[in-house]
């Protein structure tokens, strides 16, 4: 069945019904010409990671269709993946590099750029040592580029200060992954939604951020044994709506939340006492935590009622098969990572894991987040190693020919709220920023703008388009994006899909794998013997090459090929000599990834952070065990006051993507949400005296923003901001959510917590407002029409 829909206005398209067998193909596409051949892709503008074709004409893409055969999509594409692509034809790509001259930029030829980031690299490295250089990178690269920029900082340079601006949007999936089950890697496969009888969704509006993931939970909904809903969110997203139980707990409150679920399930001995002897280690301690949060206090503290949460707890404790999901309610909240720990707790305690229908996504914000955890780019060591474990350092010096010494792992890696810190404070003198736009999704940006703009800093930006970021460089390299080069993507359930380039990138713009590889050379980074560090031209070099690092480790992938990659479907990993196919499914035997010897990490406390040592470890060893961790309850701190009476949230909108750097250049995305707004619920809008399209002033402590009102669809005293909107194509008012956000992180994750602040609104005195109205208007037509699409 061919889909040529308005995905703008009809966001999930015709159901096709089904359970427990092969999800029917429906295959979406949108072109303007017809192409005169097709290249295969996968999509980049989310994490779901659904296989495409990209259909070219005269060099330029002219449309896309999703891959029937890909197990991911069955065909199937999101409004951003069929409209996103509009963005590689914008007239206003970065073509050429530009150096800041006299205190403006101006356009220079590439070996200026590249000669002068040289100089001030090896001239801070004399002055500083190479702690004086940090990379902050993206969750949109390919993992080739991931990889060869992880082995430049880590063995080339030598820097620990090296992150990505996944720590913003996933670092705590990975956090919570390592905690429970001793290594990152999600442990099921998206075809348990085929057969699940139950799915949890915390803090994650599956129907706008995961669009496609949204469409097969609706096919299940209209099909025989359709599953039952539990969607844990302050707010009455389009998931919410849709939901056999929905708890809307109060900002903050997770962990209450999440202990009383686990609580009602063990007093009821719904659990599986076998399971939870033979393959986990912690549930005596666990029970006891959980077990002062009965109903009526888990009411008292988060506001869910207490016959809803026993409701959602009987459903979860009788279920035969389960998926639950988590992301940014989770992760940019207070006790982030503790709480994505529970959520693995009620499948361990259930013994529901490693099966067909048993799955847990601890989910993923980008596209590429799961490749930066992998290879290397981001705090983490390739081939999920452990920063710990001297082995591990050795098998990395081996592969990569260099000392052990020279990778640092003295200290834990920098996070990236350190980075930026250690920039504030002058102690980096040279920040390299790669396809990303922290002056926009960063917290407290006031303060942001000032540090990237501090004059002994020396700050490169690689992009494809002009940034609110961009605008403080010293030195912009224009990148190539998807479609214009070649690549490899990982998507949450461990899904390898190639993307092949397409089309030519714009003037001299170059990919960043070219661009990385360009630095290297010149900066003469070698190995032990004198030779290239980075000793490959090509992506497919690269990717051999990365093959090799994950060897015996859980993301294996020596059993694939760009080849084996491009015959349809993507390939889950591990895909090795045992799986040579992928394996949908980890820890099937019961068996964990937390030996001694084997783990990625040595465990933190969960409430202050500390990191255990290799010899407390080893005290405890759990040979193979999942862990059962829980917490006691901790306030956010912040809390709204007198001065500053409500709570702030923010999140994502269906149609845009981070700063919107691509969404907001392709023009149906941007004519869909054109605008920012603040949600607020009808009881504090006639509080106020407020009413929809008004202009709102919102202040906190940190700064003030003004935002359209939008009426409705929240719960009182909770007001949010979408935080996709910054400056570069609208500076008429103070819009951007983050404006206001704190500077405050998870102490394990070292995620920040985007999800709460206290502020206060009134209607701005200058209350003209006639554009953001019209397009709030055509927004809430939008959105109310989807609703009604799905019987909502």
């Amino acid at each position: 069945m061919k889909q040529t829909r308005d995905s703008i206005a009809d966001i999930w398209g015709e159901r096709t019904p089904y359970y427990n067998e092969q999800w029917p193909e429906r295959l979406d596409e949108r072109v303007t010409e017809e192409p005169d051949h097709w290249v295969q892709a996968a999509c980049v503008l989310c994490s779901t990671g659904c296989g495409m074709d990209i259909g070219v004409k005269d060099g330029k893409i002219v449309g896309v269709r999703g891959r029937g055969v890909d197990a991911v999509n069955r065909g199937r594409l999101g409004p951003k993946g069929l409209h996103g692509w509009i963005a590689n034809h914008s007239p206003d790509r970065l073509t050429k590099p530009m150096i800041r001259r006299g205190g403006q930029l101006q356009e220079a030829s590439w070996d200026e750029a590249m000669d002068l980031i040289v100089q001030k690299s090896k001239e801070i490295i004399d002055k500083h040592t190479s702690l004086g250089i940090g990379f902050y990178t993206s969750g949109q690269l390919f993992l080739e580029e991931y990889y060869t920029l992880g082995i430049i900082g880590k063995a080339g340079l030598g820097t620990p200060h090296m992150d990505g601006n996944t720590r913003l949007c996933t670092a705590t999936s990975a956090a919570a992954l390592k905690v429970t089950f001793g290594s990152d890697g999600q442990p099921g496969s998206y075809t348990d939604l085929d057969s699940a009888e139950v799915i949890m969704h915390v803090g994650h509006n599956t129907a706008s951020q995961h669009t496609v993931l949204w469409m097969r939970i609706l096919d299940r909904l209209e099909g025989p044994n359709p599953p039952k809903l539990i969607v844990i969110d302050p707010r009455e997203t389009y998931t919410a709506k849709k939901a056999t139980v929905h708890l809307a707990p109060r900002v903050g409150t997770n962990i209450p939340v999440l202990n009383g679920l686990l609580n009602i399930i063990i007093k009821e001995g719904l659990i599986d006492h076998n399971y939870i002897n033979a393959h986990t280690v912690g549930f005596e301690e666990l029970k006891a935590i959980v077990s002062k949060w009965n109903p009526r206090l888990v009411e008292e503290v988060s506001g869910v009622p207490a016959h809803k949460l026993r409701e959602a707890a009987l459903l979860l404790g009788s279920t035969k098969t389960l998926v639950s999901t988590a992301l940014q309610g989770v992760y940019q909240s207070m006790q982030a990572t503790a709480s994505a720990v529970q959520v693995n707790n009620i499948h361990l305690i259930r013994g529901l894991i490693g099966k067909p229908g048993c799955g847990i996504y601890q989910m993923n914000g980008q596209p590429t987040a799961q490749n930066t955890r992998e290879t290397g780019a981001d705090g983490d060591l390739p081939g999920f190693r452990n920063w710990g474990n001297k082995e591990h350092i050795n098998e990395l010096a081996k592969l990569w020919n260099v000392e052990p010494d020279t990778i640092p792992h003295w200290a834990p890696p920098t996070h990236a709220m350190q980075i930026m810190r250690f920039c504030e404070t002058g102690a980096i003198k040279m920040l390299w920023i790669s396809a990303t736009n922290p002056a926009v999704s960063m917290p407290n940006l006031g303060r942001m703008r000032k540090l990237l703009a501090k004059e002994d800093l020396f700050v490169v930006v690689q992009d494809a388009f002009k940034t609110e970021t961009t605008q403080l460089a010293d030195v912009v390299l224009p990148a190539a994006i998807w479609g214009e080069k070649t690549g490899c993507t990982t998507n949450v359930d461990r899904t390898v899909h190639i993307c092949h380039k397409a089309i030519e990138p714009p003037g001299e713009a170059r990919a960043d794998l070219d661009i990385f590889i360009d630095y290297a050379r010149r900066m003469d980074l070698k190995d032990k013997d004198g030779n290239p560090l980075i000793k490959w031209n090509t992506p497919e070099e690269a990717f051999e090459a990365w093959k090799e690092c994950t060897r015996g480790r859980p993301c294996d992938y020596t059993g694939m090929s760009y080849a084996k990659l491009s015959e349809g479907s993507g390939i889950q990993w591990p895909c090795n000599e045992k799986y040579p196919n992928g394996t949908p499914h980890l820890y099937t035997d019961g068996v964990f990834a937390t030996a001694a010897d084997y783990c990625e990490s040595y465990g933190h406390d969960l409430e202050t952070g500390a990191a255990q040592t290799p010899d407390e470890y080893k005290l405890i060893d759990p040979k193979g065990k999942a862990f059962l961790k829980s917490v006691d309850y901790q306030p956010p701190h912040e809390e709204p006051d007198e001065e500053y009476p409500l709570w702030l949230t923010t999140g994502r909108l269906v149609y845009h993507f981070h700063t919107r750097t691509k969404t907001g250049r392709a023009k149906e995305l941007q004519n869909a949400a054109p605008d920012s707004y603040v949600q607020l619920s009808a009881e504090d809008a006639a509080k106020y005296d407020i009413e929809d399209g008004d202009m709102v002033e919102i202040s906190s402590r940190r700064g003030t923003v003004f935002q359209p009102a939008m009426v409705g669809l929240i719960e009182p005293g909770l007001i949010f901001i979408p935080f996709h909107y910054g400056y570069w194509d609208n500076d008429n008012r103070s819009r951007a959510a983050n404006e206001l956000t704190l500077t405050e992180w998870d102490p394990v994750s070292k995620q920040p917590h985007f999800k709460y602040a206290a502020v206060r609104i009134r209607k701005a005195a200058d209350n003209t407002n006639d554009g953001p109205s019209a397009a709030l208007a055509h927004m809430e037509a939008v959105i109310d029409h989807n609703f009604k699409m799905e019987g909502a």
